[in-house]
Order: structure tokens, then sequence, then C-alpha cells
């Protein structure tokens, strides 16, 4: 069996179900388990932009407009090197054009092949979905045994973490930033993870996209509790980017930055935790528990957090 996968996530659910040695052709995303690393590289990056906002002018002007097409891209796919790979499964997302290459072209290299492979391609919703591509992915490269103990694992994590929440006191409105310029929240699966870990998310509901809000929404919604993790930023980028947030009137008004309470404003590491529906979601879910309900014994060891000073 040979895979390929074009999805950073998918990659992570088949490495948690002991596929990592049919691994033999990656997109650049693909950075977790490190020990991946060492596999060709299928795709790269169109977009040329280092900060949110002229990123989010790239992607617009790019995926926008009647003149889009297939050929404007954000990611290129090495066609002749998959094909010479010759994978007998390829897993990629047919979820967000935005965070990898689309489903179309994915088809289309496929189908260029002399045995085309079969394609699987990944669109959870909710952290549930998350454990159902586990099988799912399992079925595909013939690890179903593994995947079901994965599953095993990764409920027990879920639902170990889920009796510490309070589900009949509303929980902290949260803000949680999925992007810095222009501000977006999260949407998908992590409303509902902060919902069900006790807080609450009325900027975006449960399973609707990530969406673009307005300062006075931000402001009208009052959160006091911010989380910013802007999709594929570690922690070295946010912090390259938050002293322009912070210099927001908008910021100031928020009552988790103007009230000052210690823990009540943090950045995390979006490029491994929240934005990636893989097994790791579990612990981004671990961590909110934590977070929301002041349960440091349930917090993932490593979990990368950190506190955003704040204060009037």
């Amino acid at each position: 069996m040979r895979v390929i996968s074009l999805l950073p996530s998918a990659t992570e659910v088949l490495c948690a179900i002991g596929g990592e040695s049919l691994l033999v052709g990656r997109s650049h995303e693909c950075d977790f388990p490190t020990s991946v690393g060492d596999r060709p590289v299928l795709t790269a990056a169109r977009t040329t932009a280092d900060s949110s906002a002229a990123i989010d002018q790239q992607v617009r002007e790019a995926l926008g407009g009647e003149e889009a097409s297939a050929s404007a891209s954000l990611y290129h796919l090495d066609v002749e090197r998959l094909i010479a790979l010759r994978p007998d499964v390829i897993l990629t997302q047919d979820l967000c054009e935005v965070c990898s290459i689309d489903l179309a072209t994915v088809r289309g290299a496929a189908a260029s092949m002399p045995d085309p492979p079969e394609i699987v391609s990944l669109d959870p919703h909710t952290l549930m979905d998350v454990f159902d591509d586990l099988l799912t992915v399992g079925r595909a490269v013939d690890r179903e045994r593994e995947a079901e103990q994965a599953v095993v694992e990764a409920r027990d994590g879920y639902w170990s973490a889920v009796d510490y929440a309070n589900q009949y006191v509303p929980g902290p409105e949260t803000l949680f930033l999925e992007w810095m310029d222009p501000a977006f929240v999260g949407g998908h699966w992590t409303p509902g993870l902060i919902e069900e870990a006790g807080g609450r998310h009325s900027l975006n509901p449960v399973g609707a996209k990530s969406r673009q809000v307005t300062p006075d929404e931000i402001v009208a919604a009052a959160p006091a509790r911010i989380v910013v993790c802007p999709c594929g930023y570690d922690l070295d980028a946010i912090r390259r980017e938050l002293p322009a947030l912070q210099a927001s009137d908008w910021w100031r008004e928020l009552p988790a930055v103007r009230n000052g309470v210690a823990n009540a404003v943090v950045m995390v590491d979006g490029n491994a935790m929240f934005n990636r529906p893989g097994p790791r979601l579990v612990d981004a879910f671990r961590w909110l528990v934590s977070w929301f309900n002041d349960r440091p014994e349930i917090l993932p060891a490593g979990f990368p957090v950190e506190v955003i000073p704040t204060g009037s």
C-alpha cells in the first residue's frame, strides 16, 4: 500500500492509526509528526505575502471575481512527481479551498494515471466527524483494527474531559480569532468545542464556516475570554502581528482586555491546534475544558498556549 497525503490533518490521522510507513508523499504543510519530513513534497503555496492583511488580499484576488479559475488556485500540485510515486490511495479534502489543494485538481491528476488511485476526501465538521475519519482512512489503507483502537483512545480523551465541564451554568462568552486582519472567528468544529467545554461562542453557530466579523460585532458580543489562534500561524508568527491587533480601538473595549483578569486572553499555536481537524483536536478540547473550568489536571502536557498580558 502506497499512500499520498495532501492534507496535514489526514497525515496526522494516517500516522495515528499506524500507517506512517505507508506514506510516500505529502503536502508542504504536513509537518506532524516530524518524522514525515523526509517524504517527498508535492504541493507549494502560490501566495507570497507575509502578513495577515496581505495574505487575505492575495486570497481574495485569487479566489474571487469572475476571472477566478482553477489556474488561480492557491496551491501548486506537482502532478508529474505524484504520478511517479504510484500511489494506491490519495488523502485529500473538500472542506476549504483556502487551506489546502482543491479536490478537483487532485481528481484531475489521478485521472491521468494509468491505474488511478483511490481518492479519499475528508470533510469533517465536528470532532465526532474526525473520529469517523480515523475509521474512513483505516478502511482505505487496510488498518481497520488500528483505526478502531485509535478511536477508542481519542473518545476516551474527549469523554474524560467532558465530565469537568459544567453544562448547567452559562460559561464565558469567547472570541476565537481564526484570523487577525481582517478579523475572522472560528467555524466548523471550533464553536462546538467551545460550547461543549463550557464556554459560549455567539459570534458563529456550531457547524458554520469561519466568517469575517466587524469590530462592532465583536464589541457587542463583549467576550470575557479571547483566543488568538490564526489558521496556520505558530506562536512566533502571532507575536509578530499582535501589536497591531492590540493597537486597535475595538480591542481595548473588550471586557477580556479591559478588566485585566489573569489568563483571560491567550494565543494558541494555530498551525498545531484547532485549525487542523485531526486527532490533536482532542488535546485542544482538553485545554479548553481546563481553561474554562480551572482544571489544570487535564491540561495536555506541552500544549502550545501563551497568556497575552492585559489591563487598563
